[in-house]
């Protein structure tokens, strides 16, 4: 964990409730796709966790959705603003065993956190293949920008208005011979994922957190290892520790 100040350098909207930050200072505390950074909002007493997008040099971007006071004060935040930032928090994925062909899997604001992942896959030399699940066509974002990577892409949306109607199950289905997965998203769809698949993976979990370093101990839970702490020994879990 790394405390650093950052500026603002753009803030805009991708959907009508989903927005793109960047911002620019320290990031080397950022070791790993998946971890997530913890943001200190005026006015309000707990820091906000938000996954790390990418990251590229001096330049940090997070993806975030509107949601509350704390991320709609963010939505409003404009260049030149000065951000206390944690960077650095959370285990994030490890690549080392992704096999040639992993399949990674993101559902609303879970997808984030696959593109720096997929950067880092593909960089190594390996083929990954994208499911990218969304509710409707409106809510759809970074398709485009997977697809520059090399990925190759697939969207769900559940009222079948894009891409392949359901969920990201369903497009699980038509990927043949996938080496390893790694996946974020709301609870159930983890569980969903987790009864699909037919290989090991990794399972990046959101959860509620005070302190988002491990202290507080507010967002235990149990493993088959044994009590973890989201924060600090995920929020990436391995496929045969979780316990449903």
């Amino acid at each position: 964990m790394k405390q650093s100040y950052l500026m603002v350098a753009t803030n805009e909207k991708l959907t009508d409730n989903v927005c793109k930050m960047t911002l620019r200072g320290d990031t080397s505390g950022i070791e790993r796709p998946g971890q997530f950074v913890n943001i200190a909002i005026d006015g309000l007493f707990l820091r906000r966790p938000i996954s790390v997008c990418d990251v590229e040099g001096n330049i940090l971007t997070i993806i975030y959705k509107v949601v509350g006071k704390g991320t709609e004060k963010m939505s409003l935040m404009k260049g030149g603003e000065i951000l206390d930032i944690l960077t650095g928090l959370g285990n994030g994925y490890f690549t080392d065993l992704s096999g040639d062909n992993p399949l990674l899997i993101g559902g609303g604001v879970g997808v984030p956190p696959m593109y720096k992942l997929c950067k880092d896959l593909i960089s190594e030399g390996k083929k990954p293949t994208v499911i990218l699940g969304f509710n409707t066509k409106s809510e759809i974002f970074y398709e485009n920008e997977f697809k520059e990577l090399g990925a190759q892409v697939l969207v769900t949306t559940v009222d079948g208005s894009y891409g392949i109607k359901g969920f990201v199950t369903d497009a699980v289905k038509q990927v043949e011979n996938y080496t390893y997965v790694y996946t974020c998203g709301p609870e159930p769809m983890l569980k969903a994922v987790y009864n699909a698949i037919t290989t090991s993976g990794q399972f990046s979990f959101e959860e509620r957190m005070g302190c988002g370093f491990g202290a507080c101990m507010g967002c235990s839970c149990k493993t088959k290892y044994g009590n973890k702490r989201i924060c600090k020994d995920g929020p990436v879990l391995v496929k045969e520790e979780i316990i449903w």
